[in-house]
């Protein structure tokens, strides 16, 4: 009979770490989506999935053979604030597959019921959130940035008290690996030397295998995440994403992006912008995300300073040299993604920093739409009958007609064809992102009135971000005023 087949590497880790304990099983699962495709890349069986033993499973009814259900630990910084014990409150690790491609990946269930780290909370997820995760994670995938995925959503048949009752969901995750950069914080609030020497050479073993052995496996662990992470945000920041709860227990060491909650994309570009409704502060804003990046590996730096050397000086020195790497590599990497977004490709010039942000600065003067500009350059790069579309976004168009001089004297120095340049904007410039407003009405549809149309409209769209396609024009509108969501919220 199709099924997992489990190879649990985290449960192996002593005790300690993870609670086991089973799901708790809910009323009347019921599969609303299952992710065919991702099924097929970790070897599992569809057909089975969206039988009623699969369902079972994925709702948490039914431990299936080789399982190791568990949560795990982990601490965190909540908004610069240190928290010992936070862990996996209403999510359990179901167990570890390898994939078709060879890749280990975690699948989580999430919603499954309370757990020893639930402090309190039901352990159970709402409709409204579990969408939301879905609809966010598999457009980031789309969007080819590294992402945690979502494999399942169910509904449960019961209902979870929140403001007032809601629907509830459990959503089935998939991730590289769940660790963070709370884990280590968890163990090194402990003075856990062991564990945290336990914890880095399972994270080695995991993400970077090739550090084993070597002569500074800790260090090339701490560099290796520091890279993945710069790299990470760049690639936030060049399709104006904003994660908002960039708390260090929302920081995986895999470089995937984790935790959807009150995240949302940008509409007009303000590099202040914040939508969540927990941070009140704009910590975590749009243009704070790489400075918050960094403060976070700070963190984790702090915690693997016992392994990195015997010397206290010496570990000092070699976590500041490490963390001094996250600039150059974030800036290089943010740099090439926007030179990319406005058509150049060749060698990098000193005046390319300069040119880019200042389109940015009159961008953000003009309350211009993020999406919209990029998509529509790539027609002003291929014909400049395509400017008056692009200067039509600003509240001042001389402001794009002054830059636009500058930009076209570099294109003419790059050369190439204009439609091959077209085409390669195209391409990283997407003409559809989940809109905030076009998310809250998908969620809103199926949460009051257990439509699921707008939700299953909006997936087929955002499985194909780079692709225009006939009809589809409202989805790459900015929202009426009457449209804006001013707020997102973290759903627990």
């Amino acid at each position: 009979m199709p099924g997992f087949a489990f190879d649990n590497s985290y449960a192996r880790l002593p005790e300690r770490f993870h609670a086991r304990l089973p799901p708790t099983p809910v009323a009347a699962p019921r599969l609303l989506r299952l992710n065919a495709a991702l099924a097929g890349t970790l070897g599992l069986d569809p057909e089975f999935l969206a039988s009623p033993e699969g369902v079972a499973i994925l709702a948490g009814n039914a431990v299936p053979e080789g399982a190791a259900s568990l949560a795990m630990a982990y601490a965190g910084h909540q908004f610069g604030q240190f928290v010992p014990q936070l862990g996996d409150g209403r999510a359990l690790l179901l167990g570890e597959v390898v994939g078709r491609d060879g890749q280990r990946r975690d699948i989580q269930l999430k919603g499954s019921g309370p757990t020893p780290f639930s402090r309190q909370g039901d352990g159970r997820a709402a409709l409204g959130p579990v969408l939301r995760e879905y609809i966010l994670a598999e457009a980031m995938a789309a969007l080819g940035i590294p992402t945690t995925r979502a494999l399942a959503a169910l509904s449960t048949g019961e209902a979870v008290r929140r403001e007032r009752a809601l629907p509830g969901a459990v959503l089935v995750r998939v991730a590289s690996s769940h660790i963070r950069v709370g884990t280590f914080q968890y163990f090194a609030a402990r003075q856990d030397i062991e564990g945290l020497r336990l914890l880095a050479d399972h994270a080695i073993a995991r993400h970077d295998p090739h550090l084993a052995g070597g002569p500074a496996p800790y260090r090339g662990l701490l560099e290796a995440v520091i890279a993945r992470q710069a790299e990470l945000v760049a690639r936030w920041l060049q399709v104006g994403f904003i994660h908002g709860v960039m708390n260090t227990d929302n920081m995986a060491l895999s470089g995937e992006t984790i935790d959807y909650g009150p995240c949302a994309f940008l509409d007009a570009y303000d590099p202040a912008t914040v939508f969540s409704s927990i941070d009140h502060y704009g910590r975590y804003a749009y243009g704070n995300q790489p400075p918050i990046a960094q403060w976070n590996l700070a963190r984790l730096a702090e915690c693997l300073l016992p392994l990195l050397a015997e010397d206290e000086e010496e570990a000092l020195a070699q976590a500041r040299a490490a963390l001094g790497g996250f600039w150059p590599r974030f800036e290089a990497a943010w740099l090439a993604g926007m030179r990319r977004k406005i058509g150049l490709s060749g060698p990098q010039e000193e005046a390319d920093a300069a040119l880019i942000q200042d389109l940015l600065d009159r961008m953000a003067r003009n309350k211009v739409d993020f999406t919209l500009f990029f998509r529509a350059l790539g027609g002003a790069a291929a014909d400049t009958a395509g400017d008056a579309a692009v200067a039509a976004l600003f509240e001042d168009p001389a402001a794009y007609g002054e830059w636009a001089m500058s930009w076209r004297r570099r294109l003419e120095r790059e050369g190439g064809l204009p439609e091959d340049r077209r085409a390669a904007m195209d391409a990283v410039n997407p003409a559809y992102i989940p809109r905030n407003h076009q998310v809250e009405a998908a969620l809103s549809a199926a949460v009051e009135r257990q439509d699921l149309g707008p939700f299953e409209a909006l997936m087929d769209v955002l499985a194909r971000p780079f692709e225009e396609r006939p009809g589809l024009e409202s989805y790459t509108l900015p929202p009426q005023p009457q449209e804006r969501v001013l707020q997102t919220f973290c759903g627990t």
